[in-house]
């Protein structure tokens, strides 16, 4: 952040008198809003709400976006877009400084329950969850790395009872969305080419990300592209960036339409209830707040609840759906039974490997506080600012619990920076990592080279669950992981993590004498370093986590009692509401989950088409 004032500020001081200034500060964010195609001016806030719309979407993230945008293409249908949220800003644009908008108000700033086993060296035991709250979603403050998962994710939802849902079913929802940007992948099968999603590779990068695909090639990983069907091998990331800049829902859906007479947006608009006739158990509207003031507005059609996997269930619960113990013991009416919150599942990760190096080839933040490099991103849209969250290459892997040879169950995410070039503290601080365990691991060596890896779990299974803490909507749900209460995902990544440490000081990367950081994490002291007994302590001490929270309004046939909604996402026992978002997945994929939200948005966009659009014509016909 004091990079960016310091920038501005030399650009500005630099052309002397107040109007001069003022002209070059417009001149420049014109250039740059051109630059990475962004229409000029934000979506228009609706401040005086209808009565009625067809459609009412609660929020703005990756699938409410999407949904959104699809269906606006009926011009008949009036559609209200809802987020608790405001617009985005210049500073949400840069990739690299994502750690720094985690800690603004565009982060709902949830932090997980304090439970046994996990999350140790964090403040108060307590691991941060972020979300996104803007326009956007979770997509404004996310790391953009964009992986799909596998075909065998896919094909199992369709096994479990959800029909529609196989790799061959959503993959034309994949390539739909997407603009491929990469010219080697633009003639590829299973990308893309005309979408709103722009898909990139990072503008620059180190020699590191190239020694990451050089030693995971001598260990037999191919060089391939990460969204195959079978993705097990190495790639360089690629990311939902445009220009070098952070391309987010919003940017990508909803600016681009914000013209469509019948798209209606309400920003800083907090839905606090969904609407539901307790005799019919029909949804006829929702309940929000802005400039705290209540509003009701009916929906016509259905309300569509995209508000992610700690908010949906939220709002179901408060609404009256969920489990009825516990909506009994707080008082909330029950309008259906349901599981909703349970299933809840995570890509639980070990961030605090860092490797040493011996030359200045890494991201160390103090040496990129010149304005130089905040210009050549500006205006070129180049340069170490435009690296995705610090990802530079994403291998998939296979560990020895592993039987599946299409299916991968550990990624490794190589970043050209690590804990010891944070030196602003912003990194340490999005992970809620307590200073005196900083301090001892890192502290002696802040300042200098080194890069990370970092090992991710993709088939947890341990489940968590999302609760209500009061009746009252303005106070946070309560997040219970339950990270590492299966030993399965404690034991895969320890294997993870000594992959990571191979690959981290193999041969390729000794040109640079790359070496593991061994000071040991306080409590782990008394296990030898780097046995599996160590690793197993740091996992539930060093508990890190990627936003990729999904499963609590699980998707399932009719015949699975923890389902919440159908394969159309309708909700059960509940008529004119349905779910987009990640929590309708039923098995978390082994891929980041942005990428699979927007398709999620797609396939949900036409089922709703199909349903009103289909019903239109069998009556016009009857």
């Amino acid at each position: 952040m004091a990079t960016l004032s310091l920038a501005l500020a030399v650009l500005v001081v630099s052309a002397g008198s107040a109007l001069a200034q003022l002209s070059v500060l417009q001149s420049v964010l014109q250039y740059y809003r051109s630059a990475v195609s962004i229409p000029p001016g934000a979506t228009p806030d609706t401040d005086v709400f209808l009565k009625e719309y067809d459609f009412v979407v609660v929020g703005a993230g990756s699938g409410g976006c999407v949904v959104t945008n699809r269906l606006t293409e009926v011009p008949e249908w009036s559609v209200l877009l809802l987020e608790a949220g405001k617009e985005e800003i210049l500073l949400t644009d840069i990739p690299i400084l994502v750690s720094y908008i985690l800690a603004t108000d565009y982060n709902w700033g949830y932090k997980t329950q304090p439970q046994r086993g996990m999350c140790m060296s964090m403040e108060k035991n307590r691991c941060n969850w972020h979300r996104g709250k803007g326009m956007g979603g979770t997509s404004i403050v996310n790391y953009m790395v964009y992986t799909r998962g596998s075909k065998k994710d896919f094909d199992n939802w369709e096994k479990l009872g959800n029909r529609g849902w196989s790799y061959d079913d959503v993959l034309p929802y994949f390539k739909k969305s997407e603009n491929i940007a990469v010219p080697v992948l633009k003639n590829s099968e299973y990308h893309g080419t005309g979408g709103y999603l722009n898909v990139d590779r990072a503008h620059w990068g180190t020699p590191l990300g190239k020694i990451f695909i050089e030693a995971l090639k001598e260990k037999g990983y191919p060089l391939k592209d990460s969204n195959n069907p079978n993705p097990i091998g190495v790639y360089p990331v690629l990311s939902t960036t445009m220009n070098g800049a952070r391309l987010s829902a919003s940017k990508a859906f909803i600016r681009p339409i914000r013209s469509r007479r019948n798209l209606y947006v309400g920003k800083q608009a907090r839905v606090t209830k969904i609407l539901i006739d307790s005799r019919t158990n029909r949804t006829f509207g929702v309940e929000f707040v802005k400039n705290r003031k209540t509003y009701v507005v009916r929906a016509r059609k259905e309300v569509i609840l995209s508000a992610g996997s700690l908010n949906s269930p939220q709002l179901l619960m408060l609404s009256g759906v969920g489990p009825r113990d516990h909506l009994d013991e707080l008082k909330i009416p029950v309008i259906k039974d349901s599981r909703v919150g349970y299933n809840l599942q995570d890509h639980v990760s070990m961030a605090g490997l860092a490797f040493q190096v011996n030359d200045t080839v890494t991201i160390v933040e103090s040496r990129y506080q010149s304005p130089q490099y905040f210009f050549d991103y500006l205006l070129n849209g180049n340069g170490p600012y435009t690296m995705p969250g610090g990802a530079e290459a994403v291998a998939f892997t296979r560990t020895k619990y592993n039987q599946e040879s299409d299916q991968p169950d550990m990624e490794l995410v190589m970043g050209p920076g690590s804990f010891m070039g944070d030196t602003g503290g912003s990194l340490r601080q999005s992970f809620n990592i307590r200073l005196d365990v900083f301090n001892r691991i890192y502290g002696s060596r802040m300042g200098q080279d080194g890069f990370g890896i970092v090992p991710i779990l993709l088939q947890p299974k341990s489940r968590g669950r999302v609760k209500l803490k009061s009746n009252n909507p303005f106070h946070w749900p309560l997040l219970y992981p339950n990270y590492f209460s299966d030993q399965r995902d404690v034991d895969v990544l320890v294997e993870g993590l000594k992959q990571a440490v191979e690959i981290g000081e193999s041969s390729p990367f000794q040109r640079y004498r790359a070496r593991l950081v061994r000071n040991p994490i306080p409590g782990c002291e008394a296990h030898t370093f780097a046995s599996d007994q160590y690793w197993a302590c740091a996992v539930r001490h060093f508990t890190t986590n990627l936003h990729h929270q999904v499963g609590t309004c699980k998707m399932g046939p009719a015949s699975d009692p923890d389902a919440v909604v159908d394969p159309r996402l309708r909700v059960y026992g509940v008529s004119g509401l349905r779910v987009v978002d990640a929590s309708i997945m039923p098995v978390i994929p082994t891929g980041h989950t942005n990428a699979i939200i927007f398709m999620i948005g797609e396939k949900a966009a036409d089922m709703i088409k199909q349903d009103w659009l289909n019903n239109k014509r069998r009556r016009s016909y009857g």
